[in-house]
């Protein structure tokens, strides 16, 4: 029996999220391991990573909205807008009260478009930006349609802003660090970035590799990890009997209750077991197995 569940780790700065599941395998064994969204190695906080079954969740979790604590360092730029590029300018920081630091916060509220670093994982042509960026070239960047739903200053002690901010999926950070810099002609850069939440999961629920090392050999699974549908239950879920259950198995599309187009559920047998994930069809009227369990 393989291990199913989802474990909040709170990542250290140096690692990749690569890393991670790397260590996760070691630690707990099981080969079946992912994460659900990608942390620069300088990054610190929330990674959740997805063992056994909890893995066919991880494409509904990379799209979940996120919060971050973020120290942008004025006057000084990047080339990889944070700390750990290459300097390339440097700049007088001008003398600015926190009101006028939060004025020139506003146009970054709400639905912007942002172009993406040079220094990113996505692609284009093709090739990785960032491996676009190690040969010496710079690409114009298609803007990417993102949402600032929250965007806090908490402190200004020149040259350091401090940030809170909560945004959806696709928002790089670093962008905004640039893009604040170069809206108030000193640039800038990342200096210090931590996720506080991925979703529904938050720091406080955090375990560090260290920790999870610890835990592991003293704590039962099903106390360690949370169940592989914590990350959903905000869907609704649907309870089968018997013959459901099996139909569900086999792929087949039951008419259970009633949706909308595109509507998600969660699937679970009368014995309270997890059976996976459906897609409302709203032209048949039934629901469709998405990813199934096996039980």
């Amino acid at each position: 029996m393989g291990l199913h569940g989802i474990l909040i780790i709170d990542k250290e700065a140096g690692w990749t999220s690569h890393d991670v599941v790397a260590r996760v395998r070691r630690i707990t064994g099981e080969r079946k391991v992912g994460h659900t969204g990608t942390l620069d190695p300088a990054a610190t906080g929330v990674l959740p990573v997805c063992l056994g079954a909890a893995t066919k969740i991880i494409e509904y979790l990379q799209g979940a909205g996120k919060t971050y604590y973020a120290e942008v360092v004025l006057g000084i730029t990047t080339d990889t807008d944070d700390q750990e590029g290459r300097i390339i300018a440097e700049s007088a920081v001008p003398p600015l009260t926190a009101e006028a630091l939060d004025r020139a916060l506003t146009p970054f509220r709400g639905a912007i478009a942002q172009v993406p670093p040079m220094y990113a994982a996505i692609k284009q042509g093709g090739r990785k930006l960032y491996e676009i960026a190690r040969a010496g070239e710079t690409v114009e960047r298609p803007p990417r349609h993102i949402r600032i739903e929250t965007l806090a200053l908490l402190g200004w002690e020149p040259p350091v802003v401090r940030l809170l901010i909560d945004c959806s999926k696709g928002t790089y950070i670093r962008a905004i660090a640039r893009d604040l810099g170069a809206a108030l002609g000193c640039g800038a850069h990342l200096g210090r970035l931590s996720r506080l939440r991925t979703g529904p999961f938050f720091l406080d629920q955090a375990l560090t590799l260290g920790a999870l090392a610890e835990e592991f050999t003293e704590t039962p699974w099903p106390e360690l990890a949370l169940h592989p549908d914590a990350a959903l239950l905000d869907w609704p879920a649907i309870v089968l009997d018997e013959a459901g259950a099996l139909a569900w198995q086999q792929g087949k599309e039951l008419r259970v209750g009633s949706g909308a187009a595109g509507d998600h559920c969660r699937a679970y047998s009368t014995d309270g077991d997890w059976l996976g994930l459906g897609r409302f069809d709203s032209e048949r009227g039934a629901w469709h197995p998405e990813k199934v369990v096996a039980r």
